[in-house]
Parts: structure tokens; C-alpha cells; sequence
């Protein structure tokens, strides 16, 4: 390894700046959510995915890519909101490998009552800290890493869930046979499945 290949000091302290404030910011945000909105930060995102959905109805396949997540964790999350009635899921019309989660009547309010949240979280840690320079400049830099990494992520969400068809299956049996735990923190009933539901980019196409 030669000097090239090694961060320099400023971009150490750089790069552990960022990485350090966005991950307890996540965690922040996901321990209040939890606490104050009865759900997890992963779900929030899942039924607003939803709700900005035409007739709130996705694609399992494309729910999984829009929440950067893999498909097997992103079945397990809506089948724990599913037996809380804020999803629904059956087969997509005209392709019996496909699947379709629908949002309910009473994931929309569940997200609407847990809007409030995570709006005055975001809003105090995020943008009442900054300038609207720095707000300006920190879109800019999340695009540019978001817009560099999409095409990795997409390739290897894409091998972790197979290109054969399996997919479907995989979302078929673990919506029917998911072993679902009730998290602890989650005040609204809600079950929070047993396992890391966070969005993730399995680069190396595990889970």
C-alpha cells in the first residue's frame, strides 16, 4: 500500500465527521420514531413510498429498489405491517409471480400520525442547524454520492434477489411463513420483526 491508496488526515476527519453524524442522526430518528410514532423508521419510509404511489400500490420489486432494501427484508417488514392492517399484499394482475403491497386506509393515518415526528426531528437536527447555504450544499453532495452509488447498488440488490424469477417466490413464502416478533419501543401495536430492517446496499449480495 502506498500513500495514494490511504485517506489524508483532513479526509480522515472529513469522512469521520460525515459517516459518524448520519449514522446517529439515523439512529436518532429511528429511536424516537419508534418511541413517539409507534414504528420504525424503515416502515415510515415503506408506507410513504405507498402513500406517493398511484392508487398506493407498488410493486414488491420496485418497493424493495425505491427503499434501497433487499427483497427478503422488505417482505418481512410488510409482513409485520400487514398484521397491523397498514398493508396489504397479494398478486400483481396478469403476472402470477409478481406481487403488489397495498397501502390500507389505516397505514395512510398511521403515516399521517407519524408525519408530525419525524418532520420536528429532521427539521431540528437537520435544517435548523444549518445556513441555507449549507442546506443548498448538502443537497448537492447527497445527490452526487446517491447519483455514484445507484447503479452499484441497483446491480447488487438486484444479484441478492436473483434474476430468475426467484424473487417472487422468495416474497410469496416469507409473506406466509415470516416468524414476526413484537419489538420493544413500539407504542401503537405494531409488530416489529426480530431482525435488522434497515435500508441497506448488500454490496457484496449478502443479507
Amino acid at each position: 500500500m502506498n500513500d495514494d491508496d490511504r485517506l489524508t488526515t483532513s479526509e480522515r476527519e472529513i469522512w469521520r465527521s460525515y459517516f459518524t453524524g448520519t449514522r446517529e442522526l439515523a439512529a436518532h430518528l429511528d429511536r424516537r420514531m419508534r418511541r413517539e410514532a409507534g414504528m420504525p423508521m424503515t416502515y415510515f419510509e415503506i408506507l410513504g413510498l405507498l402513500a406517493e404511489s398511484p392508487d398506493h400500490r407498488m410493486r414488491m420489486s420496485e418497493l424493495a429498489a425505491a427503499s434501497l432494501s433487499s427483497s427478503s427484508r422488505l417482505s418481512h417488514a410488510v409482513t409485520a405491517m400487514e398484521k397491523s392492517g397498514w398493508v396489504s399484499r397479494g398478486p400483481a394482475e396478469g403476472d402470477r409471480r409478481g406481487w403488489v403491497a397495498h397501502l390500507t386506509d389505516a397505514g395512510l393515518a398511521a403515516l399521517a400520525e407519524a408525519e408530525p415526528t419525524h418532520a420536528a426531528t429532521v427539521r431540528e437536527h437537520v435544517f435548523d442547524t444549518l445556513t441555507p447555504r449549507q442546506v443548498a450544499s448538502m443537497a448537492e453532495i447527497g445527490r452526487t454520492i446517491r447519483d455514484g452509488l445507484s447503479g452499484i447498488c441497483a446491480s447488487a440488490r438486484a444479484e441478492a434477489a436473483g434474476e430468475d424469477g426467484s424473487e417472487a417466490e422468495a416474497e410469496a413464502e416469507a409473506g406466509a411463513g415470516a416468524g414476526i416478533g413484537v419489538g420493544a419501543g413500539v407504542g401503537v401495536g405494531v409488530e416489529v420483526e426480530e431482525i435488522d430492517t434497515g435500508m441497506d446496499c448488500p454490496l457484496d449480495g449478502s443479507e
